[in-house]
């Protein structure tokens, strides 16, 4: 199905910003990585690639992305290749910060995620999101300044203005496999409270053709 004109205007302004973070590399990081120029009101922000995305050529291609994807089918029944085609993926950092001592994914300092801010403010801006899903404490914290345990927004909508644009906010865990905070209380019961929230939001109900759910 072709584009409308705004639509494809807007991935041919993505696909700019992407040529613009493949040309960004600070030393001591590994290679950018980005999804696909998709000019959705859905805007998913992760914290930064781990160690084998690069390999695949796109965000959460390993597995916290598998856990990732059940949840959001769980959320908009729909599979992972439909999601990555309906929502557009971004991050706080757009490549690998590296290794921890201990051996861990390293989380990037404050003023490594503000030397990609203004990719993110770019592409907010091109998109005009009217949905902002921001998985795991990093991100919650670039959208919603948030730095207090994330059990106080995770399951619950938030309304903020990200980059200058007014959007909802729904707040997810990171789906690691080194973390335990949504397979136990509380986080489990607000992990279920964050995907119905999801599921029921007016912007999931648009971009997956389904009626939203009481």
């Amino acid at each position: 199905m072709a584009l409308s004109a705004g639509r494809a205007a807007a991935a041919a302004a993505l696909a700019a910003v992407h040529r613009d973070i493949q040309a960004f590399q600070p030393r001591g990081f590994g290679p950018p990585v980005h999804g696909p120029a998709v000019a959705s009101r859905i805007f998913l922000i992760g914290q930064a690639p781990g160690p084998h995305e690069a390999r695949f050529g796109r965000p959460f291609a390993w597995t916290a992305g598998k856990t990732l994807f059940r949840w959001l089918e769980r959320a908009t029944g729909a599979d992972e290749e439909t999601v990555r085609a309906r929502v557009y993926i971004s991050a706080v950092v757009r490549c690998f910060p590296g290794k921890t001592k201990g051996g861990g994914d390293r989380v990037p300092t404050p003023d490594e995620c503000a030397l990609w801010r203004g990719f993110v403010a770019r592409e907010v801006e091109i998109l005009a999101p009217r949905l902002v899903i921001p998985v795991g404490r990093l991100a919650i914290q670039e959208v919603l300044g948030h730095t207090e345990p994330i059990a106080a927004v995770v399951g619950r909508t938030l309304r903020t203005q990200f980059h200058g644009v007014d959007v909802d906010v729904i707040p997810l865990p990171h789906p690691s496999g080194a973390s335990t905070w949504f397979k136990m209380e509380p986080g489990r019961t607000l992990l279920d409270q964050a995907l119905t929230l999801l599921a029921s939001h007016p912007e999931v109900a648009r971009t997956f053709r389904r009626r939203a759910q009481p």
